[in-house]
């Protein structure tokens, strides 16, 4: 079996170039990841896909960020618009259970839509926990501002993936809601004591511990690592994500093309690997940056790889449910809400 790299690739445009395929052919990627400048039409996406793996001879997982509201890849007319995470929170606080149920359908519906293009792994959900003033950067894409909901929701959210075949990664462990900055522009610092942190922030992420995939965050806590953001910090990802909240998942580096790291790409791909996470994301497609990644990821190898492979055991299985009869349950919650 060809060995994959400990990386997720983007790609540049609604085909794969001739020196795209070389390359991922090449350096083997463990999986892929699509945005907006990806998408056309279905048939365009579902050939990308297609493409994609064919170039590393291999089913790899193939991402994309759909959580509705702002952070939605494929939009109408080729998907409907699916409302923001902050839109059902609203439904939970007037109504708990039709709250999750809500999150559990508008998930289920993202299977069904990604399946069909051989999408199998989606970004969400958002276990952040946003506080007043943070930057917006999450702001709606929040289930709400307390931990409780947040969990509920997200939980809900995730079992509606897996039901549907769709793979979740929670996201920004261990936690972007305090981040007073946008990641993608300059580097969040949060200043609050580490127990504020573990009571609020990453409240979530411990009561959702044993999924199998998380994306970290590119932020700074001064209380536990004063120089370092979560995504480059081994005191952060040893004391915090593996220990206290206790993740033993594959464990994601948010997009290392994002402005929050400092360096090169070739710097930042590296702090990634060194700081321990087990997937480096570089995202932009950018072939200039793609070869500096790759020269500073490894095979993926011991618990990583271990832990890759967990993910890829647990594609394939999905329930057995009518798409039109959850599709109008949801659009009716909708407009009752």
């Amino acid at each position: 079996m060809t060995e994959s790299k400990a990386m997720i690739l983007g790609c540049s445009g609604l085909t794969i170039t001739a020196e795209e395929r070389s390359f991922y052919q090449g350096e083997q990627p463990w999986g892929f990841i699509l945005f907006g400048r990806n998408i056309a039409d279905p048939n365009q996406i579902s050939d990308l896909v297609a493409s994609l793996r064919d170039s590393v001879g291999r089913h790899v997982p193939v991402l994309i960020d759909q959580e509705g509201g702002r952070v939605q890849r494929i939009r109408p007319p080729i998907l409907p618009h699916y409302p923001s995470g902050q839109a059902l929170g609203d439904i939970y606080r007037r109504d708990r259970e039709r709250g999750l149920r809500a999150a559990w359908l508008m998930s289920r519906l993202h299977a069904f839509d990604l399946l069909k293009f051989g999408i199998n792994v989606d970004c969400l959900p958002v276990l952040d926990v946003p506080v007043e003033g943070s930057s917006n950067v999450i702001g709606n894409r929040a289930y709400g501002g307390d931990p409780v909901t947040v969990t509920e929701m997200g939980r809900a959210a995730s079992e509606g993936l897996k039901a549907g075949g769709v793979l979740p990664v929670m996201k920004h462990i261990p936690g972007h809601g305090r981040g007073f900055a946008d990641s993608h522009h300059e580097l969040p610092v949060v200043t609050v004591p580490r127990a504020e942190l573990e009571a609020h922030d990453f409240a979530p992420f411990i009561a959702m511990k044993d999924e199998l995939m998380a994306m970290t965050c590119h932020v700074v806590f001064t209380d536990i690592d004063p120089t370092n953001p979560a995504t480059t910090s081994r005191k952060v990802i040893d004391e915090i994500i593996r220990g206290h909240i206790g993740f033993k998942g594959l464990l994601l580096s948010d997009d290392t093309s994002m402005n929050a790291l400092s360096g090169t790409i070739a710097e930042r791909a590296a702090n990634i690997v060194a700081g321990g996470c087990d997937i480096v994301l570089h995202c932009n497609g950018v072939m200039d940056e793609m070869l500096q990644v790759v020269r500073n990821v490894p095979p993926l190898a011991g618990e990583a790889l271990a832990r890759a492979k967990k993910v890829e055991a647990a594609f394939g299985g999905h329930d057995d449910v009518d798409e039109a009869a959850i599709r109008a349950e949801f659009d009716a919650m909708l407009a009752v809400a």
